[in-house]
């Protein structure tokens, strides 16, 4: 029933997409030029690998959950998510400070989490995909069997969460290296609707 109602919500706004407001991408501020790397960032998804110096038992690779925690032994869960790994390992290592004396812990990324899209309306299999981060809309298109005969070249949309409005894309866009269709990036929960 949940199921039924979802779809139902999700064909409604499809149709009511042509009269939705919405902002064209090349009137949004440009994206920031890249600046120097700084250090990354954790997200829901992430794969960390935490050693605890001389304590076998409660070092391991474990994945940062949806709520942004991870579990560690003795210390339970644990906020990851918005923390940088050197954040984390003195987080660690100060709460296991009760349990152990003088605790030296590190935290590595072994694996950064996928960024989950909706791929919705003219395209060949319209579903929910996991991309690598940091990739544009034309990659979600094509993981979704690209663009069906009926499409609407001008007609792509993107409704992020939280927002008001959508954005509004065309296929040349995309594929122009360059322009702000290309340097777009996709986030979590991202819904890509073509038209």
């Amino acid at each position: 029933m949940v199921r039924g109602a979802g779809l139902v919500l999700v064909i409604m706004a499809m149709g009511c997409a042509s009269s939705a407001p919405y902002v064209w991408v090349d009137s949004l501020p440009p994206p920031p030029a890249e600046a120097p790397k700084s250090e990354y960032v954790l997200a829901p998804g992430d794969l960390v690998n935490v050693r605890v110096f001389n304590q076998d038992s409660i070092s391991g690779r474990t994945r940062i959950r949806p709520d942004g925690r991870v579990t560690v032994p003795f210390v339970n869960d644990v906020p990851a998510a918005g923390h940088t790994t050197h954040e984390l390992a003195k987080s660690l290592q100060t709460l296991l400070r009760d349990y152990i004396n003088q605790p030296v812990v590190t935290v590595s990324l072994e694996e950064t989490g996928p960024t989950r899209v909706s791929v919705l309306g003219e395209v060949g299999r319209p579903g929910v995909y996991q991309l690598e981060r940091g990739q544009g809309l034309l990659r979600a298109i094509a993981a979704a069997g690209g663009l069906t005969q009926f499409a609407h070249k001008d007609g792509i949309y993107l409704l992020r969460d939280g927002s008001q409005e959508r954005i509004r894309f065309t296929l040349e866009g995309l594929s122009t290296p360059g322009s702000h269709g290309a340097r777009f990036r996709l986030k979590d929960d991202d819904v890509v609707l073509v038209q």
